[in-house]
């Protein structure tokens, strides 16, 4: 029996970065795997398909503004193309960095045999035995199947089979109103599929900036797509007359439309590891528990990081999460979890913030004060054509230290990282007022709602 220091279950963004880590300190690692590819679900079928689609179908629409082109594709095989040469890429850089690590890939399904023994099973039946000093569980998650609806019907997708798509639908339905429903809504809205969201809240991503998330909102429906929020789902009726899907929600609408896409969340990848035979504690959707330093309580030389343990579920702290819980497994000094890191998602417009909300300062009693600045403000952003964008600070109004930035527009998610390293030093507004910004830049705005701010005292 093959003996490793550690051992990883799942070659995901958490997997790869816990396997990398250890491999830098020298010792023998090994990686188990039952899909074909490594890179999980971030490469095959979420993260890096969907925000290739959405860049793909953002430049698209984008030159259809600006007159450049006319139409839209009819084939979704046109739209991919380019996400089958970013996954092929992606998945080669992530098995040339475990190669040159030394690290093993075993292909199969995982289960614990006792607690530092794994049966690894193959697709054609065979299987091996390895021991491991310590094991992380990096298995990821897949979504979770549609509350009350049993059928299965070509028209209803999640997020990994909307991508098999062969043609655009002229009508979508999209049960569910968190990121992925956002983001794909938004998607679908671009290449000219008449979209209705429906969600049981009142507001979109209540976890964000309320005034971010009804900008976002009032984009969506500025793009018609129809929100139906705190509505609730009854029943579908893949029957209906007209041959299209009948989505009836309890409040006696009836939304017909060509397909159903459900996105009401996402379930860990458990399912024959074998873990209730360790006494190791999950959750009714499969989240693995553990403690501060990703340690399973009934086993402390299994971890577990990633998507399997929960929110934020996010590749980027997924990946920082495989990395600590690696150091700590092999007794090495580490930093912990930063408290604040960037979120980042990619409707039309993306957002992204890092820090506290208006609503979270208002619940803890801080005094605070907010700068805005709006891109239509900025030279960069007329040369866009972005008029709508908009970043926001949120700042300690007697200490001036930066509380929180929220971006919608062009480029958020990578204009966040200058707020980020802020918060994160714990410096003030007084940074952005006092430096100089190149021009024409979006961050621009970053002075701009400084000084906003700063007027407001």
């Amino acid at each position: 029996m093959e003996t490793y220091d550690l051992i990883v279950i799942g070659a995901g963004p958490a997997g790869q970065k816990a396997a990398l880590q250890a491999a830098k300190l020298q010792k023998r690692v090994a990686v188990i795997e039952r899909e074909r590819v490594v890179g999980g679900a971030c490469v095959s079928t979420g993260t890096l398909p969907s925000k290739t689609l959405r860049e793909t179908v953002h430049s698209l629409s984008s030159m259809k503004q600006r007159r450049l082109i006319g139409g839209k594709p009819s084939s979704m095989l046109q739209l991919l193309e380019r996400k089958e040469q970013v996954i092929t890429h992606e998945i080669d850089i992530i098995q040339g960095q475990l190669d040159r690590n030394c690290v093993d890939v075993i292909r199969g399904q995982a289960s614990f045999v006792e607690p530092h023994v794994l049966r690894v099973t193959t697709l054609s039946g065979t299987s091996c035995d390895y021991r491991a000093d310590k094991v992380i569980i990096a298995t990821g998650s897949r979504p979770a199947p549609p509350p009350g609806i049993a059928t299965k019907d070509e028209r209803l997708m999640d997020s990994d089979t909307v991508l098999d798509l062969a043609n655009v639908p002229r009508s979508l339905t999209v049960l569910g109103g968190g990121v992925i429903g956002c983001e794909y809504a938004c998607i679908f809205a671009a290449l000219g599929t008449k979209v209705t969201l429906v969600d049981r809240r009142n507001r979109l991503l209540r976890f964000m900036d309320g005034e971010v998330s009804d900008a976002l909102a009032y984009q969506m429906r500025a793009h018609d797509i129809t929100l139906r929020l705190g509505e609730e789902l009854d029943h579908v009726d893949f029957g209906h007359p007209s041959g299209r899907v009948a989505t009836k929600l309890k409040s006696g609408k009836v939304i017909c439309s060509e397909r159903l896409l459900c996105a009401m969340g996402r379930v860990s990848n458990i399912e024959g590891l074998g873990l209730d035979a360790l006494g190791i504690e999950t959750s009714a959707t499969g989240l693995v528990k553990v403690n501060e330093h990703y340690q399973t309580p009934a086993q402390p030389h299994v971890y577990a990081a990633g998507d399997v343990i929960g929110f934020p579920s996010l590749a980027s702290t997924s990946m920082e999460q495989g990395r600590l819980a690696a150091l700590h497994a092999l007794g090495e000094k580490r930093s912990e979890m930063p408290k604040t890191f960037p979120y980042g998602i990619y409707t039309i417009p993306e957002i992204s913030y890092a820090g506290a909300t208006e609503e979270e300062l208002t619940e803890q009693k801080v005094p605070y004060e907010i700068g805005r600045a709006e891109y239509s403000e900025t030279a960069r952003g007329q040369i866009l054509g972005d008029h709508t964008g908009m970043l926001k600070l949120c700042f300690h109004r007697e200490t001036l230290q930066l509380l929180g930035v929220h971006i919608i527009g062009e480029s958020a998610t990578e204009l966040i990282h200058i707020g980020q390293a802020v918060i994160a030093h714990g410096g003030t507004v007084s940074y952005f007022k006092d430096n100089v910004f190149n021009y024409p830049t979006l961050a621009e705005c970053y002075k701009i709602a400084a000084l906003n701010g700063l007027n407001r005292l």
